[in-house]
């Protein structure tokens, strides 16, 4: 019994190893437009990585949940490190990696371009409100920030600040979203929905496999062609021993 059971966990053991997330979704509600949502991440190697909102238009996630439109239109900013030091990515233009609808200045706003999230009727035209950006990163640990894409990071606006420098508040004190060619207005509630996806699956921490459960299986299968070896070479012995 203690044999079948050593011999499963090293099965175990083997498909394990090198496992690890590939996507991570999260969904929530902030409660006033200048709330924040953080949430940090590690890329065991070199990746590219997809961001994508889904509470503004909805739809079905990474994780399979089908998301109800009505939230308010996000902005979604990167940051390399944990907490307040953290400080904005940029990419090979010294742009800030930062994403909303009121960002008009490409490559930071992909303005109509919701991947595969939802659109909202307001005043007649069909508004993009949710995020969507993709982008190569390095090995290393980041921070994703979503906040109303009128409570902006001010390290927007220097492109290499940090999160220490707080947000520039344009919001009013309301989630309110307005289409820019009818004038037209909503005002959606503090739900949000983001996923994180790597194109490779090293998002996260691979599951860690301890040290002394590979070295256990190599000297447990040792020891069993040793037994399997000794046991054919002295059974004829043994018989004729007997006779």
């Amino acid at each position: 019994m203690k044999k079948r059971a050593t011999a499963v966990l090293c099965l175990l053991a083997a498909t394990a190893v090198g496992l690890s997330a590939e996507s991570l979704s999260y969904t929530g509600t902030l409660s006033t437009p200048e709330d924040v949502f953080e949430t940090t991440f590690t890329l065991t190697a070199a990746d590219t990585v997809t961001l994508q909102t889904w509470g503004f238009g909805g739809g079905t996630n990474a994780a399979g949940q089908v998301i109800a439109a009505g939230g308010f239109d996000p902005l979604i900013a990167l940051f390399s490190g944990i907490g307040p030091s953290a400080t904005i990515v940029v990419d090979g233009s010294n742009n800030p990696l930062a994403d909303a609808d009121n960002l008009l200045n490409p490559p930071w706003s992909f303005v109509g371009n919701c991947g595969p999230a939802g659109l909202v009727n307001i005043g007649g035209d069909s508004d993009c409100g949710d995020d969507y950006m993709q982008t190569a990163l390095g090995a290393g640990t980041y921070t994703l920030l979503l906040t109303d894409a009128n409570y902006i990071p001010a390290a927007f606006w220097d492109n290499s600040g940090a999160l220490s420098e707080g947000f520039v508040d344009f919001t009013g004190g309301v989630f309110q979203t307005c289409d820019p060619v009818s004038n037209a207005c909503i005002t959606p509630s503090g739900n949000y929905a983001v996923d994180i996806v790597t194109a490779q699956a090293d998002l996260g921490t691979p599951v860690p496999e301890p040290p002394t459960l590979p070295l256990l299986c190599i000297g447990l299968a040792v020891l069993a062609g040793m037994k399997l070896f000794t046991n054919r070479r002295i059974t004829p012995h043994t018989i004729g021993g007997a006779l």
